[in-house]
């Protein structure tokens, strides 16, 4: 019975809202989740739209006794209120049961940032006597230069570069494009790497236009770029937890510290709501807190 409420589910989710295949797979998890307490409880009978709040509450009760996380339990309660959003949309229940649903309250951990002298020693580990090193530093200069997601940095065609003109055309979440600004170093780094190894790599069949391939001609997974940013970070001696990510925050960090525009870093992010970029107000904060404890006489 909620077999086929998936799978309309999963069609809305992949042409209304076109989401990452890891995305629509999270949410029809946290579907199947619901399912699993209702069989498990002696209601599998009960239809999607037959689902009321006290329901939804006692299986937030039965989610958290399985010893999962505030964050875990968040994300599942939002798949749920995704998922019975659609059912609103095309009129598959007349009651949204979801709505007054409580979401655990949530420690925001703030992530770790890289200093800009940490960057610059990160990339002064990469080997540039070879043709997956010119390739590494592009990839990090990029990402540090427009704060891009590692999947949007992989994504990058030939034909998004103006480079000209000092922008990048990004797709990002939901297939949402925008205008990136790109310094210098990146667009020196980009053209060295296309004139000099690209040139000569080979290309599959359907990624003629892909800016960054691997040595067989296929562009790259986010795992050989996690990889290569933790083997840097170790190299140059960095304990801080360093991923890909850690290069968008660094960049969103440092322009909010060096003052820029709030809704400037949102563009630039591509974040759909100034509240996601608001994080890097709180680490700005942070970095006041620590400058007056160490130099304020009575702190």
């Amino acid at each position: 019975m909620w077999e086929s409420f998936r799978k309309l589910f999963k069609g809305y989710l992949q042409l209304e809202r076109s989401l990452s295949a890891n995305s629509i797979e999270a949410y029809l998890r946290d579907v199947e989740k619901l399912e699993e307490y209702l069989q498990t409880n002696g209601k599998e009978k009960l239809r999607p739209q037959d689902i009321v709040l006290n329901d939804l509450q006692d299986f937030v009760g039965w989610v958290g006794k399985l010893g999962m996380t505030a964050t875990s339990q968040a994300r599942i309660i939002s798949g749920i209120k995704a998922f019975y959003k659609f059912l609103l949309l095309e009129n598959m229940a007349q009651e949204d049961p979801s709505q007054l649903l409580e979401t655990p309250k949530l420690t925001r951990k703030l992530p770790d940032v890289l200093t800009f002298e940490e960057i610059e020693m990160m990339i002064a580990q990469i080997q540039l006597d070879t043709a997956e090193g010119h390739r590494n530093r592009a990839i990090l200069e990029t990402m540090y230069s427009c704060g891009l997601r590692v999947s949007e940095v992989l994504g990058l065609q030939l034909s998004q570069l103006h480079l000209d003109a000092g922008y990048i055309r990004v797709v990002g979440k939901g297939n949402k494009e925008r205008l990136v600004p790109i310094g210098s170093e990146a667009i020196k780094q980009i053209n060295m790497y296309r004139q000099n190894i690209r040139v000569h790599m080979p290309v599959n069949f359907g990624e003629e236009d892909t800016l960054f391939l691997n040595r067989r001609g296929s562009p790259l997974s986010r795992v050989m770029v996690f990889l290569v940013i933790k083997d840097l970070a170790k190299k140059a001696g960095i304990e801080k937890n360093v991923s890909p990510h850690t290069f968008r925050h660094s960049f969103a960090t440092h322009l909010v510290e060096a003052g820029a525009s709030l809704r400037a870093v949102q563009e630039m992010l591509g974040h759909e709501s100034i509240t996601t970029t608001e994080i890097y107000t709180h680490l700005n904060r942070e970095l006041l807190r620590d400058t007056l404890h160490q130099f304020h006489p009575r702190f």
